[in-house]
């Protein structure tokens, strides 16, 4: 139950399995927060999405023959520092270019990051971010830079108990194959899952919300709006608070949910009529939580000469959040990195609150090593899918790596007995 990315694609792999298939989503159509808005021929997601090339979600998605077309961001990007625009570091030509840092910083920098690639990520699951910059890293503009890279790369803005393993696995992969925008939005993911749903026979139920879950010792009655459901297995492909609400007598549901720490962002999605600087697609906040992206400077999102952009800035652990007051702290990076852009404004939403993912791989629980499920230890035939679940990936890479484990359970829970 659940019709986001790894609902649908838990669905459909049971469904090719030859297992009867049944996904409840309680919204009118499935998505989730995967979901594209399309307004005057500008394609939203619902804040910056991006597939790492080569990832867990790229390979299911190729599995179930869904295609993501689209292109990698281009090189060049920018980073705002004290009010004022530097290049980003990206290699080293931009690294010696770059006032971010000073000459000792760029040398520290330049080790740092010829290193990295081989650098052990599981041994640092454990280990807070903040501490292991502490150990590695000697001058302060080089920790403000690597922060900096850490939020664009987790959406988190947690040093303190962010796991610096996930943070090395996510920073190895952008420098590695890097990341692509989708043609379309992720509505174009969407679908994809939602065709191969069908092409397995999978029956998707919209409007229809569970309600609670009742296991016994050989199926899992389901409740739902209208009525009560008969199940062998059943896999929730929801966050830890929903799926603590359809069990809430089960005690690891109940700690998983009170260990939740969720990541969340204020985004301002903007469509405009024309580019004022069509070389500042990419700013990053170095002394701010701030990120910017033009992502139809990739991805085929907006009509023939307009840009799609998207704003963020990075939320700290439950920081309070005052619309009106970030929306002019995001304008305000607009106004820097892309003067004249208030001319040109065709569509615009503010997401002053957005959940980017239910649990932010934390040290003290051991990073994305010590992530729960997808099996429930005390219930064997309830299961559970999402980006906070299973021992691989982040974001949507979490998110359709569990379906795959949620599903192959699955298999192995239904299975003829002898």
């Amino acid at each position: 139950m659940g019709g986001g990315l790894a609902g649908l694609a838990a669905a459909t792999l049971l469904g090719r399995a030859g297992r009867q298939t049944l996904l409840l989503e309680r919204a009118a159509r499935p998505g989730g927060r995967a979901a594209t808005q399309v307004e005057r021929g500008f394609h939203q997601n619902l804040g910056p999405h991006a597939l790492y090339v080569g990832g867990p979600a790229e390979a299911v998605l190729k599995e179930l023959g869904v295609a993501a077309p689209g292109g990698r961001p281009p090189s060049g990007g920018l980073a705002v520092r004290a009010g004022r625009l530097h290049r980003l570091p990206e290699g080293p030509a931009s690294l010696l270019a770059t006032g971010v840092l000073g000459w000792s910083g760029k040398l520290e920098a330049s080790c740092l990051l010829a290193r990295l690639p081989r650098l052990d990520a599981p041994t640092l699951d454990g280990v807070p971010l903040a501490t292991w910059l502490d150990r590695t890293v000697t001058r302060p503009d080089v920790r403000a830079l690597l922060e900096a890279l850490a939020r664009v790369a987790t959406y988190a803005d947690d040093p303190t108990r962010l796991s610096a393993g996930l943070v090395v696995r996510q920073l190895q992969a952008v420098v590695g194959a890097g990341v692509r925008y989708v043609d379309g939005g992720w509505q174009a993911l969407v679908d994809g899952l939602a065709r191969a749903a069908d092409g397995a026979g999978v029956e998707v139920r919209a409007r229809c919300a569970a309600r609670e879950l009742v296991p016994a010792d050989d199926h899992v009655v389901v409740r739902t709006d209208g009525g009560d459901l008969t199940a062998g297995v059943v896999v929730v492909a929801a966050g830890p608070a929903e799926a603590h609400d359809l069990l809430p007598a089960d005690p690891d549901l109940a700690r998983w949910r009170a260990a939740a720490a969720p990541v969340r962002a204020a985004c301002l999605d903007l469509g405009l009529s024309r580019l004022p600087r069509p070389r500042a697609t990419f700013v990053v906040g170095i002394d701010r939580p701030l990120y910017l992206s033009v992502h139809s400077a990739a991805a085929r999102l907006a009509p023939e000469g307009a840009a799609l952009i998207h704003v963020a800035k990075y939320l700290a652990p439950d920081q309070d959040v005052e619309p009106a007051a970030v929306e002019r702290e995001l304008d305000g990076l607009l106004d820097l990195a892309q003067p004249g852009w208030r001319d040109a404004v065709v569509t615009r939403r503010l997401l002053p609150r957005l959940t980017v993912t239910h649990a932010a791989p934390l040290a003290a629980h051991g990073g994305v090593s010590g992530r729960p499920g997808p099996a429930l230890p005390r219930q064997p035939r309830v299961l559970v899918a999402g980006d906070w679940v299973g021992p691989e990936g982040h974001l949507a890479d979490a998110a359709l790596s569990s379906a795959r484990a949620a599903a192959r359970a699955a298999l192995a829970a239904s299975a003829p007995s002898g």
